[in-house]
């Protein structure tokens, strides 16, 4: 049985849109965005910000386990952060080595450690010393910085640090999120692995986490840009997997309007004033990829800023 993860992506699938794609179905676990250590110890309340799941057992409201992703290049300091962050008691933790920011890379970390293995060992050993024996702690990676070939070295090197489970992001820092996704390069981790390796990069449909299982060997994915644009998409892979027609499992518009609906109002509950308008535009114009209704959505909320004039024209799409 395929096993499906909930992708971190800064700035956009935050604990609010976790809360609401896990309340849709199909995915088994998350990972959080990624918190970024550098060489102060954080206090429990921005490990709380980005993971208020942490109030409730470490799980969205859905009851969808959440792993903390911590991002840094410091081992003392990622390990004393992890240390901290576990007594919270996350369902386990995750570190990035694969962000391709260009600010996060400038201070040697997430993708720019990929051309570092030795640095990488280090670090995942720190951490994994540092948090107690029953927690998991697995690492995100891309196929590397400027080229792939360090790419079975670097997941070596956090397999032999301790990591226990490995997400490929199957294109280089240079690639960006540019297409195509480079699956085909992910049998070679998994053969020089003997951890549990995940797949991840440009699955938008059900034929691509059919096509990307294929190229990877991998049964378990994770789900990204693509679930955001059809929050249906991991029960659509599970109807396939069992055999059902996918369509019949597809999220339509007008079942996805009360998880919209939902979200606003996580948004106005949760964010500051000045972000609300635009997470909400942000989301509809991913939809867009997915649902004709989400262009005329977006291109009515696109010139509105005031959230009670938004929270109407809400109430009013909402299916009778």
């Amino acid at each position: 049985m395929t096993t499906l993860l909930l992708a971190p992506m800064e700035g956009l699938l935050d604990f609010v849109l976790r809360d609401v794609l896990t309340s849709v179905g199909g995915v088994d676990r998350c990972v959080s965005e990624f918190i970024r250590v550098t060489d102060s110890l954080l206090p429990d309340k921005v490990f709380l910000r980005y993971l208020p799941e942490l109030n409730h057992g470490g799980r969205t409201l859905a009851g969808v386990p959440v792993r903390a992703q911590l991002l840094g290049s410091d081992p003392s300091s990622l390990a004393e952060n992890a240390a901290r962050l576990a007594a919270l008691g996350p369902e386990g933790i995750d570190l990035n080595f694969g962000c391709p920011a260009k600010v996060v890379n400038r201070h040697g970390g997430g993708a720019a450690l990929l051309r570092e293995p030795e640095r990488i060992a280090g670090i995942v050993a720190a951490v994994r010393r540092a948090v107690p024996a029953h927690l998991p702690v697995s690492a995100k990676m891309r196929l590397g910085y400027d080229d792939t070939r360090l790419a079975v070295q670097c997941a070596q090197a956090m397999v032999d640090g301790g990591a226990c489970e490995l997400v490929v992001h199957a294109r280089t820092k240079a690639d960006g999120y540019r297409p195509p996704a480079y699956w085909e390069q992910i049998p070679a981790i998994r053969a020089a692995v003997n951890v549990p390796v995940v797949a991840n990069g440009e699955i938008w449909t059900v034929e691509d986490a059919q096509r990307c299982r294929v190229a990877s060997g991998c049964d378990a994915l994770m789900l990204g840009r693509g679930i955001v644009a059809d929050p249906g998409l991991a029960l659509a892979i599970r109807a396939a997997d069992a055999g059902k027609p996918a369509g019949g499992a597809m999220l339509e518009w007008p079942a996805l309007l009360p998880h919209l609906e939902r979200f606003w109002q996580l948004v106005c509950a949760d964010l500051e004033p000045r972000q609300r308008a635009g997470r909400l535009k942000q989301w509809l114009n991913l939809l867009r990829r997915r649902f004709s209704e989400a262009e005329a959505a977006y291109q009515e909320v696109r010139t509105m800023t005031d959230q009670r004039a938004i929270t109407d024209w809400l109430a009013a799409q909402q299916p009778e």
